[in-house]
């Protein structure tokens, strides 16, 4: 060979085998592939089997410079088109099931004569096992967590509970007795916080509760890695990035990605994939066309969250009653257990102002002119995506550190009005109104705009978020390019 130029550098991604988790990972990967890494993607055999069926058989061919891989996920084979069930997923991981088949799908790069050699491993902070195998190569790892750094916060403290004798709970009585409004004061970078704003697997009346410990003992695992990334920008969340970066040297605030990635990232057939692993109706983008600015109500829970048959009714006549133009996205499997109706007469009364879809390029909903407001179960990438759009939301937080997002949007950020949990037609279309007609819904559209300005800012190029992530490619990832 000669003295030839360096073979590409060569990423492994490694995200948790959920919708909101391969996003983010799948918006890094273009973003270093930009710059020129080879990408090798590893999804679960599960996740990659519904990636085939949303997208087609060859969705992954022709990508130069993109592999995707698969290893099992040590669960039983299935072929249901659905989230699986997070509790048994992380049980499995937690039990190293994926470490060994995720070490032999290593080994098999290293000797795969067509690939450049893996020059570093980046890996969704939950799934540590990608770290452990990194370190036992000698392969350079950069942890990446997806969600909010208060969220992170708050997962690091779980054990903190335990000590103080908060926790574990010893019945279901404290959802009532007004355990969940004690202030929490003593979490470094998180102000004004409830215990029910706390990530919800912290709510436990067993020691042995596999989404405690998983979440707790990851992220306060994820604090041993080389760097962290996060998803987010100082000024968004800069009290607890300050008390971050002194319990880590090598902390990263390079986000929000979609961001960077749609300023920085060249149009390319890789640019344009999308792993959404349902079908997304794009017919929903020219119906909200035909509406004025700011005038329609977005609604999506995310790809997790499922709702009960009698939540489901109430939402739809509480978006009706406020009569208001609606898009509400209603996932097949969005009703526990069983498949979703909706009542003729409610098809009926909201024919001419509303539109149900089954799934939508959420990214460009946000930004369209037309939408004023969003309902939102306040995952991160739902945040940051209302962050991008400059659009307030309407919080229904389920669960994680959703609770913790919704805290900071209605408390921190001036972006948000939270939905009472146990939701109430009436309820809705008043705050449906508020929102999209009041006085507080033009105070919180007026915040929404000027964190969407801050956040074009850092992500421009010599903007904070810019800066750290051409830091971490040089200093994390020894890149020189």
């Amino acid at each position: 060979m000669g003295s030839q130029a360096s073979p590409k550098p060569h990423a492994v991604l490694v995200p948790f085998p959920a919708q909101g988790h391969i996003n983010p990972l799948m918006q890094l990967a273009k973003l270093l592939h930009c710059k020129g890494f080879h990408i090798t993607y590893v999804n679960t055999e599960y996740n990659q089997r519904r990636l085939t069926r949303s997208k087609g058989l060859d969705f992954a061919n022709g990508l130069e410079g993109f592999t995707f891989e698969a290893i099992p996920d040590g669960l039983p084979p299935s072929d249901r088109d659905a989230t699986q069930d997070i509790p048994t997923l992380s049980d499995s991981i937690l039990k190293n099931n994926l470490k060994k088949p995720f070490a032999e799908l290593m080994k098999r790069l290293e000797s795969a004569p067509d690939l450049p050699p893996v020059t570093c491993v980046i890996s969704d902070s939950i799934m540590g096992f990608a770290r452990e195998v990194a370190n036992e190569l000698g392969i350079p790892e950069v942890q990446f967590w997806t969600a909010s750094a208060c969220g992170l916060m708050g997962y690091i403290y779980f054990d903190e509970f335990v000590k103080r004798g908060i926790i574990p709970f010893k019945d279901d009585s404290y959802r009532v007795d007004g355990t969940l409004d004690m202030p929490i004061e003593w979490i470094p970078g998180l102000r004004n916080m409830r215990l029910r704003d706390i990530p919800t697997f912290v709510r436990i009346t067993n020691l042995d509760d596999t989404m405690f410990n998983y979440l707790g003992g990851e992220s306060r695992r994820s604090l041993q890695s080389a760097a962290i990334l996060i998803n987010t920008f100082d000024e968004f969340e800069h009290e607890v990035l300050q008390e971050l970066n002194k319990m880590h040297p090598n902390i990263y605030n390079a986000g929000p990605l979609n961001m960077l990635l749609s300023k920085h990232a060249s149009p390319t057939k890789l640019g344009s994939l999308s792993l959404s692993l349902w079908k997304e109706d794009t017919q929903c983008l020219d119906w909200l066309d035909k509406w004025a600015p700011e005038s329609v109500v977005y609604i999506n829970y995310g790809c997790v969250t499922t709702i009960s048959d009698k939540h489901l009714e109430e939402f739809g006549w509480g978006l009706a009653d406020s009569k208001q133009p609606f898009l509400w996205i209603v996932r097949p499997d969005v009703v526990m257990g069983e498949s979703t109706k909706l009542a003729p007469e409610f098809l009926d009364e909201i024919k001419d102002r509303g539109m149900i879809v089954g799934w939508c390029p959420q990214a460009e909903v946000l930004k369209h002119p037309s939408v004023g407001a969003y309902l939102s179960h306040c995952g991160w990438n739902s945040t940051t995506e209302s962050v991008a759009g400059g659009v307030p939301m309407l919080c229904w937080p389920f669960f994680s550190e959703q609770q913790t997002n919704c805290r900071y949007a209605c408390t921190v950020w001036g972006t948000g009005m939270e939905v009472n949990h146990d939701v109430k037609r009436g309820e809705v279309a008043e705050l449906v109104r508020e929102m999209m007609l009041g006085e507080k819904g033009k105070e919180l559209r007026r915040n929404a705009k000027e964190w969407k300005r801050k956040a074009e800012a850092a992500t421009d190029v010599g903007g904070s978020a810019y800066n750290n992530f051409e830091r971490l490619l040089k200093e994390a990832l020894h890149f020189e390019g």
